[in-house]
């Protein structure tokens, strides 16, 4: 017997705040993950795996930085479309938007913020078809929610640094070919450099076991005296603007797709709710049950709204950090609470 197609619950009728564009986007993205994702996402999740191919599918999509200009290589799409992708994917599973997330967000986005013109067109291009993936390096193992006191060293060495130092917790280190690494030079300034994953004494130790995300892939980052080209500095920024610029963009691709995760647990809650008899008629018929389902529908009413208010900002580049923080945090909270 055939499933029936998937029903997002829209109960404000956002769809029609969004342009024909974001729903055609949605619908080809929503289609790749009924399509790839969810016949497989339990066998990869079950074998701690992540599915590398995807990646290539995903830049095909258009998936993978879609703000990025077409010169660049990117789709050029604005910034509601790039949060309407994250929904879809994360309905997929969260390893997979996060995997994403990364590779636009903090990958992508500071090469085109702060690159040079020729590391814009060496590596966005590309980073974009999938071709080339990409990972974060800024947490550590001393130092997560306290980026100033990361210990990871650049050492100016003449015609190239020498980079000394560990990262945690980092999302496609075991894919990735290049690494976007935040680290303090020799006057304490925190500087981004691309590093390749080729270079000596670049390694990327797995963690494994994980109890979350496991179809993420998910290391380390260790440096042991790697020489790093000087052109492979991002010039555009020195500080911590730089990573907390990129944080602010991931965060935003973060609040929207919580809100697939959640989408998807409302519509099998609903589904099952529906199909459950109990007492000679479904459970869907009993009051206790109709007030969770409302619950979960308007959680879900409130971070569609604020999600795409954001959006709307964001577009005007006017959302600020608090608001990107704001959105992020309470639609999280809905996806690991309220459903």
């Amino acid at each position: 017997m055939p499933q029936p197609a998937y029903l997002p619950p829209d109960y404000f009728l956002v769809d029609e705040l969004l342009s024909e564009e974001h729903r055609i986007i949605r619908q080809a993205v929503r289609d790749w993950i009924n399509r790839s994702i969810k016949p497989n996402i339990e066998k990869w999740a079950q074998n701690n795996e992540f599915p590398w191919h995807i990646m290539r599918e995903l830049g095909e999509l258009g998936a993978l930085g879609p703000y990025i200009p077409q010169e660049y290589g990117g789709a050029g799409l604005d910034q509601i479309s790039y949060g309407i992708i994250m929904t879809e994917l994360e309905r997929g599973d969260s390893s997979i938007r996060s995997s994403a997330s990364v590779q636009s967000s903090l990958v992508m986005y500071p090469i085109f913020a702060f690159g040079s013109e020729e590391q814009k067109q060496k590596y966005l291009p590309k980073l974009a078809s999938g071709e080339m993936v990409g990972c974060f390096g800024l947490t550590e193992p001393n130092h997560g929610s306290d980026p100033g006191g990361i210990e990871t060293r650049i050492k100016d060495a003449g015609d190239h640094y020498l980079l000394n130092g560990a990262k945690m917790w980092i999302t496609n280190s075991g894919i990735a070919d290049i690494a976007v690494v935040w680290a303090k030079d020799e006057g304490g300034v925190v500087r981004g450099l691309i590093v390749s994953r080729h270079s000596e004494g670049y390694s990327a130790p797995a963690i494994k076991d994980k109890w979350s995300l496991r179809a993420s892939n998910t290391g380390e980052l260790v440096f042991d005296n790697v020489k790093v080209p000087k052109e492979n500095i991002l010039p555009g920024v020195k500080g911590l603007k730089g990573p907390l610029s990129c944080l602010n963009s991931a965060r935003y691709g973060i609040a929207w797709g919580a809100i697939g995760a959640a989408m998807d647990c409302y519509y099998a809650a609903l589904k099952y709710a529906k199909e459950r008899q109990q007492f000679g008629k479904p459970i869907a018929s009993f009051q206790l049950q109709q007030k969770k389902l409302a619950e979960m529908l308007t959680e879900i009413t409130k971070a569609q709204l604020l999600a795409w208010r954001l959006g709307v900002l964001k577009n005007e580049n006017r959302a600020t950090p608090a608001q990107i923080s704001m959105a992020k945090r309470n639609n999280v909270k809905l996806s690991l609470i309220h459903i």
